[in-house]
Order: C-alpha cells, then sequence, then structure tokens
C-alpha cells in the first residue's frame, strides 16, 4: 500500500477517511441515507483526527513540524500583518534568502519582523538554503534588531531552521561568532522582543533569533539544542536512531512549557497547522497582540533585567537534596 499523498505514515486512517468524505460529496444528489453516511464519517474523521492528534509521539511531531504544506514565515507575512516591506543585507557579505526581514503593520502596531525561511519549490529551498542561515543572514537580523530599537519598534522573530548552514563558507565567515553576537546584542536590545517557533527550531541556528522577553510554540513544533538524526549521529552512531533521540530530547511544547523554556504554547487547528493556515494565523495574530500589549505596558529598564534573568534561570539545577 502506498503513503498517504501527504507523506505523513502515521496519518493514514485521516486520509482514508477524507478519501471517503470526498467521493460522497462528488457523488452529486444525496439520498437520506448518503447523507447520514456523511454525517458519520464526518464525525468519525474529526474523532481520529483528534485521537491521533492527541497522542503523536516526539517523532511524530518532528514529522508535523517538517510538513511540506506547514505554514512558514513568508505565510504569516501575509496573513498576519497588514503590510511588510521587505529589508535586504548585512552591509557586509550579501543577502541571505534564509532570514526574512522587515517592516511590518500588525493592527495599529508597527513591529520589526525577521524570520527564518525554507522555501516552497526546489527552486526556492536551494535559494534559502532549506532555512539554514548563513552569518550574513544573523548579521541582517541583527542590523534590522538595531535598527528597530533606535526607531523604538517591538520585535516579533519567527523560528523555523533545522539548525544554522553547516558548510565551509558559513565557518570561514564566522558562524559561531555571528550567532553569539545575537545573543548578546538580542538580551540587552531595548526593545520589546516576542520569539515563536513555527516548525522547526534547531540548534544554534534557532536560538540565533530567538532570544526574547516572551518565546512561544506552536503546538506541534519542536525546540531543541540538536536535531533528532544529528543527535542519533553523536550517541548512536547512526542516523537510524533518529526516533529514540527525539524521545530522549524533551523538546516538544509540552516538554518544554513544563520545563519553563518556553512561556507559551500556540494551540493549532485541530490535525495540524497545515490542515488550516489561515486558523493558524488568526491564532498567532491573536498572540502576539496580546503579548504587544502586554509588553508594552512595562518600563524598558524593567523588562530588560526580566529578560536577562530569564535566560540565567534555564538550565540550573540541584545536584543533591540540599543540607539542612
Amino acid at each position: 500500500m502506498s503513503g498517504p499523498a501527504h507523506g505523513l505514515d502515521f496519518e493514514q486512517p485521516i486520509f482514508d477517511l477524507e478519501q471517503q468524505v470526498k467521493a460522497i460529496e462528488a457523488s452529486g444528489a444525496l439520498s437520506a441515507e448518503s447523507e447520514a453516511e456523511l454525517r458519520r464519517l464526518k464525525l468519525e474523521l474529526q474523532e481520529t483526527t483528534r485521537r491521533i492528534y492527541s497522542t503523536l509521539s516526539p517523532w511524530q511531531t518532528v514529522q508535523v513540524a517538517r510538513h511540506k504544506e506547514r505554514p512558514q514565515t513568508g505565510d504569516y507575512l501575509s496573513l498576519v500583518f497588514d503590510e511588510f516591506v521587505e529589508l535586504h543585507g548585512d552591509r557586509h557579505f550579501g543577502d541571505d534568502r534564509a532570514i526574512l526581514a522587515g517592516f511590518g503593520k500588525l493592527d495599529h502596531n508597527k513591529v520589526r519582523v525577521i524570520g527564518h525561511h525554507k522555501g516552497r519549490t526546489y527552486k526556492e529551498r536551494s535559494q534559502c538554503h532549506f532555512g539554514c542561515a548563513h552569518p550574513e543572514g544573523y548579521r541582517k537580523a541583527l542590523l534590522k534588531m538595531k535598527m528597530a530599537a533606535k526607531y523604538r519598534l517591538p520585535v516579533i522573530c519567527f523560528i523555523d531552521t533545522p539548525g544554522a548552514y553547516p558548510g565551509v563558507g558559513a565557518e570561514e565567515r564566522g558562524i559561531s561568532q555571528a550567532i553569539a553576537e545575537n545573543l548578546y546584542e538580542m538580551s540587552r536590545l531595548a526593545t520589546p522582543i516576542i520569539c515563536v517557533v513555527i516548525g522547526e527550531g534547531g540548534s544554534g541556528g534557532a536560538i540565533g533569533i530567538a532570544l526574547g522577553d516572551r518565546v512561544a510554540m506552536l503546538e506541534h513544533s519542536y525546540y531543541s539544542v540538536i536535531s533528532p538524526e544529528g543527535c542519533a549521529g553523536i550517541l548512536w552512531k547512526s542516523h537510524q536512531y533518529a526516533e529514540r533521540a527525539a524521545k530522549a530530547l524533551r523538546f516538544t511544547s509540552k516538554d518544554l512549557l513544563g520545563l519553563g523554556v518556553v512561556d507559551h504554547v500556540v494551540e493549532e487547528p485541530l490535525g495540524g497547522a497545515h490542515r488550516d493556515p489561515h486558523q493558524t494565523a488568526a491564532r498567532v495574530k491573536l498572540f502576539l497582540n496580546r503579548m504587544l500589549r502586554e509588553l508594552g505596558s512595562q518600563p524598558l529598564d524593567r523588562l530588560l533585567d526580566e529578560r536577562y534573568e530569564k535566560f540565567r534561570r534555564m538550565g540550573v539545577f540541584l545536584e543533591a537534596a540540599a543540607i539542612v
């Protein structure tokens, strides 16, 4: 049996029910019996989708986060923002298409938007390096963030990358330094920063634009120090153990909310963001507007102190019980 058209094997029961519903709807005029069967199938489809998506394994979550039809930064720019004017280049080397940046308008708020972009077609994906940014991408992002602080504009970042570009050219141009500089500057950037992991959040490539006052994840995204395949290659010397690595990394939205790594989880429509991009965008927009109101009411010095403390608290643990 061939896999489902959307490529996710665990969704086969959903796909089969959808095909049955479409077949009945396409048959033309429906009898009372056909209408009853259609209602039954739609109810079963809804319950099956809810059951499957409420029990996703970590590896299945990775598959959903990588879905080819999942909304990307470019989609949110058109669905969430009323206006967007893109800015290019890092003034040093060139323009990295893996990072989109520019002015945006969200209802009555003027903001600076920055995000990873993977592309849709193979040509576009190649130009965007499949969402893996080079040093010039992170330098472009930082340049636009500093401009936002100058004009007192909040910064909104969309994270969707398997990691920074791992090529020789990126290393020669200082990829690790570029990411480190972004972290340092974002920790003290004098404007509100809101970050949302919309798909993949892999390694330093993700956190290079993800140090903010509020960090959120879409429900079926993941955020990790390394990709499952990379972890499996290091620990078990084979990518065949990627599913095992995904479970060990504890990188799902539920895990990270409990650990305090992220502040909010934005619920996705039933069946994932790829099934209803417009509804997903509406929920993201609602979240962003709420955070802009919340952060905009706080004094800037307090905002910076809380941002610093927020990230300093991560990873703190006790090796033994406290001695009374």
